[in-house]
């Protein structure tokens, strides 16, 4: 990202941050640059995207987590200029991906572009291994020069059995997220491979539940959790932040969900909280949350 604007004879302007452990970029005195700078180009995780409100700006390149659609409906009605940009790629891939290649691709709501140069992907059944045609989601794979190679063991160090269930004989790296490519190439993110939710043998990707709870008027931030359930196996649970003031309950909560989706789809537990616990890239931290409904509801 930094070469191509310097090898376009673009200015960079490098915002940086405190070195101490656990401490987050001063998005005020990021924007503060962005104004100062006239910068027109910024990459950010999602949740600084719904802050952006600066006229330099013409992209917006969002990376790390999904773009809410509510926040992006937002951002393209607010400003109409910006270019919003969803990428995807790993660490093990070296770079990005998938990308938009611009016009009608940036304004494509949750799509994260389509592939780049030299990189081969698929779409794979997970229990079969089987290919999935466009439309169908499945485990992403990924192959090409980019993704790293064992020669000098920078898998896992010592650990043959785990390199090989990261990546095959021929080269393909399961990436671990569930994704679909439509009819034009374009990848659509739904969720990690290990964070479904397992509810009476259905699959629920808490990430489509979220969007529809961040659509609510009174939620300001909200998770969805596999709950642990004597019968189900599993059940969708939320953790939910209102909106100060707001009189919103549980039961109004399911009801909303229960209207927009399938039955095994439905909200079944709702927790409220102040914050939703996240780490760096933003990503919330499931694991936390499992442990604390299951305190909670050990105590009620």
């Amino acid at each position: 990202m930094c070469l191509r604007e310097v090898a376009l004879g673009g200015s960079l302007v490098v915002a940086a941050a405190e070195s101490r452990r656990g401490r987050r970029l001063d998005l005020e005195k990021v924007f503060g640059e962005v104004e100062e700078f006239s910068v027109t180009h910024l990459a950010v995780a999602p949740p600084v995207v719904k802050k952006c409100e600066l006229s330099s700006l013409e992209v917006v390149m969002s990376g790390g987590a999904p773009v809410a659609s509510t926040v992006f409906e937002r951002i393209k009605a607010k400003f109409s200029n910006i270019s919003l940009i969803q990428g995807y790629g790993l660490t093990k891939i070296s770079a990005a991906v998938t990308r938009p290649l611009g016009g009608f691709e940036s304004d494509v709501k949750g799509s994260n572009g389509r592939l780049v140069s030299n990189c081969q992907a698929r779409i794979v059944d997970p229990l079969t291994g089987d290919s999935l045609p466009p439309l169908r989601p499945g485990e992403l794979w990924i192959r090409g020069p980019t993704v790293m190679k064992d020669t000098f063991h920078l898998w896992y160090v010592g650990d043959k059995e785990a390199t090989a269930a990261m990546v095959d004989s021929v080269g393909w790296l399961r990436t671990g997220d569930i994704c679909f490519f439509d009819e034009n190439g374009l990848l659509f993110y739904v969720e990690r491979l290990k964070d479904l939710i397992k509810y009476n043998g259905y699959q629920v990707a808490p990430a489509e539940l979220e969007d529809l709870l961040l659509s609510h008027p009174a939620i300001v931030d909200a998770a969805v959790i596999p709950y642990p359930d004597e019968d189900a196996g599993q059940i969708p649970a939320a953790f939910v932040v209102k909106e100060p003031g707001s009189t919103i309950n549980e039961s109004l909560i399911m009801d909303f969900v229960a209207q927009k989706v399938a039955p095994y789809k439905k909200i079944r537990r709702v927790f409220f909280t102040d914050t939703i616990p996240k780490n760096a890239a933003e990503k919330v931290l499931r694991k936390e949350l499992v442990k604390l409904a299951t305190r909670v509801a050990s105590k009620l």
